[in-house]
């Protein structure tokens, strides 16, 4: 009988354990010198992972069953289980331990010792590979080729455990059966919302990175603890590196803010300016006068004339406006707007990096959270995604599942919640349809009630953290429950520790008895 791989963990300290041989393959297989916005190749762990247990699996020699049972494991970090399944390997891992082993008094249908024995042989494989000049001689061997995955991975996000039970709590994001794959988090400072969405992150990057529908994000890091340099570490578990950190204060985020109109009719010019005209005024919460909001749409459609309709820039825009003042020296509500962005630098003039085609993490933490500078990186990269996502094709499917190509993650998220962010508005409604989708996190449960948008209606997962208040209303929308029901809730909210959280149980739902709500304790990542 082959080998059950489920409920396997990964060895303690990977990270900077096998961070030597990480770097080493990297250097082989990056140029010296890259060209232009050309990125370094970044091994994905589970890649990395893999290699070493095969290298160890690969390698003769008695096993010592000391060495096996000191091996540490990450207690609550599990593999997924494709990385058993990838490439249809698993067969060959359970021949190869099972040869390994033969001769041992190892126990390998006790998951925690095979737990073990798979964390030894990838420190054997680890060693190997960093002796003499084996790793340039597996690297550059004549073997054949492996076969690519073509199936779009199965999303289901192994974020903890139910409870106190072992019971997996998981999140199925791209099943066929999921109307969206939006998330939504709620969680005071101190809850463990960085570590959930951490553990978020990692589930979608170790999931996808390594097939052919890679899951790509752009993290607005509020905070700045994920492009802080002392939480390098963490970037291995999203499977990037620090290539991928954009901090605007040093340079312009590498994309063009504006729309490309080049060879559009001049009604979609007009249509845009207007709506851009509201978006600026809303940065700054202005109130500005018809005549302004005239005077600003008009100066954007005549910057465009100017281009022929190839994206403009926040300095063609100022001068465009301050030349339809009566005095330009004397700045009004919409040039003062203008020349803070201006001055900010923090577009560039042009695309020069792929946002859907690649994982970024853009660094805020140097701006005021409520400030405009803030609010339009966030404003502009999500019409951007919104003009992107408008060319593509529709997502792939299959029987089982969709296609997610890629997740735009915003902490901090009642800063952007609170004016008239029609792109993000627009992309949590539509963004289903070509597979870009959305995780929001936030302080209070509340921050999701919106007059002019349902966050609630429109999440797959609302995740509810501890709570600073406890509104009632948000509990009867989200739960539908009241009287007897509703306190529970409340009770099961305010116990809340760090690092848990409670879900709807939709279970309960269809079947209209039981309890309402599930506990999760969150696994630890970060």
């Amino acid at each position: 009988m082959p080998l059950q791989f489920g409920d396997i963990y990964v060895p303690e300290n990977f990270n900077s354990e096998f961070a030597p041989l990480k770097d080493k393959i990297e250097s082989l297989i990056n140029l010296s010198r890259s060209a232009g916005n050309e990125r370094r190749y970044a091994i994905p762990n589970n890649k990395l992972m893999r290699i070493c247990l095969l290298v160890g699996l690969s390698t003769p020699g008695k096993r010592d069953e000391a060495i096996v049972e000191t091996m540490k494991l990450q207690t609550g970090n599990r593999f997924v289980p494709s990385f058993f399944t990838h490439q249809e390997l698993s067969p060959l891992y359970s021949a190869l331990i099972k040869l390994r082993y033969h001769d041992s008094s190892l126990d390998l249908s006790n998951n925690r010792v095979l737990s073990r024995i798979i964390g030894a042989e990838m420190y054997r494989g680890r060693d190997t590979l960093l002796s003499d000049n084996n790793l340039e001689n597996y690297l550059f061997s004549q073997g054949g080729r492996a076969a690519l995955a073509k199936d779009i991975p199965a999303l289901n996000l192994l974020i903890g455990n139910y409870g106190d039970a072992e019971m997996e709590a998981t999140l199925d994001i791209n099943s066929r059966a999921i109307t969206n794959a939006q998330i939504i988090i709620a969680g005071a400072t101190g809850s463990g919302k960085t570590n959930l969405l951490a553990v978020l992150m990692q589930q979608i990057r170790a999931l996808s990175s390594e097939s052919s529908y890679p899951v790509n994000f752009l993290l607005f890091d509020y905070k700045g603890e994920f492009s802080d340099i002392q939480n390098n570490h963490w970037l291995s578990n999203f499977d990037v590196d620090r290539s991928c950190i954009l901090d605007p204060i040093e340079r312009p985020l590498p994309f063009t803010p504006f729309k490309d109109f080049t060879n559009r009719p001049i009604n979609e010019i007009n249509l845009y300016s207007t709506e851009m005209a509201s978006a600026l005024a809303s940065l700054d919460r202005l109130s500005p006068s018809s005549n302004m909001s005239n005077r600003l749409s008009e100066a954007i459609v005549e910057c465009y004339k100017r281009t022929n309709g190839a994206p403009i820039t926040f300095t063609d825009m100022l001068k465009e406006y301050q030349s339809r003042m009566k005095d330009p020296d004397k700045d009004d509500s919409i040039s003062s707007i203008l020349k803070q962005l201006d001055r900010a630098n923090i577009f560039d003039t042009e695309d020069k990096a792929d946002l859907v085609g690649d994982s970024f993490i853009v660094k805020m933490d140097g701006y005021p959270k409520d400030g405009p500078i803030a609010k339009a990186i966030v404003y502009f990269l999500m019409s951007k995604l919104n003009n992107i996502y408008e060319q593509l094709d529709k997502q792939a499917v299959n029987d089982d599942v969709v296609q997610i190509r890629h997740f735009s993650i915003i902490d901090e998220a009642h800063y952007m919640l609170s004016f008239d962010n029609r792109p993000l508005r627009n992309l949590i409604a539509v963004g289903r349809n070509k597979g870009l989708s959305i995780i929001l996190a936030t302080q209070n449960m509340a921050d999701f009630k919106n007059k002019g948008f349902d966050f609630y209606a429109n999440a797959q997962y609302p995740l509810i953290m501890k709570q600073q208040t406890i509104d009632d209303k948000v509990i009867k929308d989200l739960f539908g429950v009241s009287g007897t029901e509703l306190q529970e809730i409340r009770t099961a909210i305010a116990g809340l520790q760090k690092g848990e959280l409670i879900i709807k149980d939709q279970m309960a739902f269809a079947l209209g008895m039981g309890s309402k709500y599930k506990k999760i304790s969150v696994t630890h990542l970060i």
